[in-house]
């Protein structure tokens, strides 16, 4: 049916018009409130009876097993089941537009919250149990380190694989707009097992910069890492012995060895110790480096963050945006670099330099490391591999005394207390015979002495038994410091050092010529440190 026609000669009506439809106010969101994964009420017994393994053993099978012992073991864990349900029972996290918050604690309750504008990390870690449980444990923080802010970093132990991935894209992402797809508001708990909103566009595989190759294990025992392991499995051996009331000279093999030791030549037992400590160090040594960088991947998302995902038995992720990087280090071990190997890393703000965040690329050939620094800086050329400037030779004199002076110092004591017939000579001759070896230390110290300055980067380099070069952004520069000790303004040097946000918080340029130093800073950042100079 169609309107029928004005009446003839009738003008029409001149009617205001209509206003507009009033639109829905805009709901802000708020995330469901939700729950960690419901099987870490297996996991979290499971790993802390692991813990309790030891001290358990040696309760139950020390001194008699006694009825009492076995009741007391199991309410033990009937605790930790309970304490884990309570647990699961009495946390709740949420994400919001602006904070992530995690509400914790039955007697004693613990309210946490963190902007999100603040956060700059998102870790994902899983051990074995959680592994075969399917879980992660996600830790999302501000980076900062000092003891207040150990409060900024929150912890979700644990959710599963899935969503921590899913939270790991959505809370690297900008508040605006990024956390209106994790939930709507019904202000209702849900359970981790709810189904998820949409995952978000950068879920797509990011470009691979560097992963692992099993050549990079040439590398594993110029690391000494194969020591501490023998260390480790040394002091837990002699620990558990120890609990055990165990004499490891009762075993049959261990008292042969022990009285070839005895009976045997010095020279041959020397050779045969010497040999056997470097097949276990070089054994222990591969079988960490395969532990700690076993599927070792950095990669570049498509959210505009760098991704290291590496480990064999403990796996973790960690995610730093690329918009926080300010620099990069290459890091060579006296061992490493005389092997021709080195590790790269990153110097970000708000990224926690230690248990290695920060590494970047794990003991690996020197030449990729500088390829890895390059790419990561998204330069043709990285300008670790820059040409550095030579620091006077007053410096390799101070670094000379610094080296030479102790072992004087220690050979005059043990020769004092050798005559005194208090210690064996041939300590004295050991001490004696360090003192090239510390001239050599000296020498090299100031050989590795240096900096450049490039058109972006700042790049300083020293240190011998592990030398470090560092290449910070200019830009990422806040100030300076400049310190002489006594002997330094005897010497006319001084260490300037490049205040930073990022990374280990200042970075020093050692030993340099006082007018150098200066210059090198206001050339650096023109401006910052002109108005506290005086000209001549």
């Amino acid at each position: 049916m169609t309107a029928p026609d004005p009446t003839p000669g009738v003008p029409p009506l001149d009617l205001p018009p209509m206003p507009p439809a009033a639109e829905a106010p805009a709901v802000p969101f708020e995330q469901d409130w939700r729950r960690l994964d419901a099987r870490m009420l297996a996991v979290k017994p499971i790993s802390e009876a692991g813990k309790l393994l030891l001290p358990l053993v040696v309760v139950l099978f020390v001194g008699g097993t006694d009825w009492w012992k076995l009741w007391g073991a199991l309410a033990g864990g009937g605790l930790l089941v309970v304490a884990g349900v309570v647990r699961w029972a009495t946390t709740r996290y949420r994400i919001s537009d602006t904070h992530v918050e995690l509400h914790s604690g039955l007697i004693f309750r613990k309210q946490r919250s963190v902007p999100r504008d603040r956060l700059r990390t998102v870790d994902a870690t899983s051990d074995l149990v959680h592994r075969l449980f399917g879980l992660s444990v996600v830790k999302v923080g501000t980076g900062r380190n000092d003891k207040v802010g150990e409060e900024d970093e929150l912890s979700l132990d644990a959710v599963s694989a899935a969503e921590a991935e899913h939270l790991r894209q959505v809370l690297l992402r900008r508040a605006t707009g990024a956390a209106t797809t994790t939930g709507t508001a019904t202000g209702a708990t849900a359970e981790a097992g709810a189904p998820r909103p949409e995952t978000p566009a950068e879920s797509e595989p990011g470009e691979v910069l560097a992963s692992f190759r099993t050549s990079w294990l040439r590398y594993a025992p110029l690391t000494l890492s194969g020591l501490a392991a023998i260390g480790a499995l040394t002091g837990g051996a002699f620990q558990v012995a120890n609990e055990l009331n165990l004499d490891p000279t009762d075993l049959g093999p261990l008292r042969n060895v022990g009285h070839w030791l005895e009976d045997g030549s010095l020279p041959l037992v020397l050779a045969a110790v010497v040999l056997v400590l470097l097949i276990v160090m070089t054994a222990g040594a591969v079988v960490l480096y395969l532990v700690q960088y076993w599927q070792f991947t950095l990669s570049r998302e498509a959210d505009g963050t760098l991704r290291v995902r590496r480990g064999l038995l403990t796996t973790r992720s960690v995610s730093l945006e690329e918009e926080r990087l300010r620099g990069v280090w290459i890091a060579e071990p006296l061992l490493l670099r005389a092997g021709g190997g080195a590790r790269c890393g990153a110097v970000a703000t708000g990224l926690d330099t230690g248990a290695g965040s920060d590494t970047l690329l794990p003991p690996a050939p020197r030449a990729e490391a500088h390829e890895v620094a390059a790419t990561v800086l998204a330069v043709g050329t990285a300008p670790t591999t820059a040409p550095l400037r030579r620091h006077p030779r007053s410096a390799r004199r101070r670094r000379l005394v610094r080296a030479v002076v102790p072992v004087l110092v220690l050979a005059a004591g043990l020769g004092a207390a050798a005559l005194a017939g208090e210690l064996p000579h041939w300590l004295w001759w050991v001490s004696v015979a360090l003192l090239p070896l510390a001239v050599l230390l000296g020498v090299d110290r100031y050989r590795n002495l240096g900096h450049a300055l490039t058109e972006r980067y700042l790049v300083v380099r020293s240190g011998s038994l592990v030398r470090e070069t560092v290449a910070l952004q200019r830009t990422g520069i806040v100030g300076w410091r400049v310190r002489q000790s006594p002997f330094q303004r005897m010497a006319g040097l001084a260490t300037v050092s490049a205040v930073t946000a990022a990374g280990e918080g200042a970075y020093a340029v050692t030993d340099v010529d006082l007018g150098d130093g200066v210059a090198l800073a206001d050339e650096a950042v023109p401006g910052l440190l002109r108005p506290f100079l005086e000209t001549s």
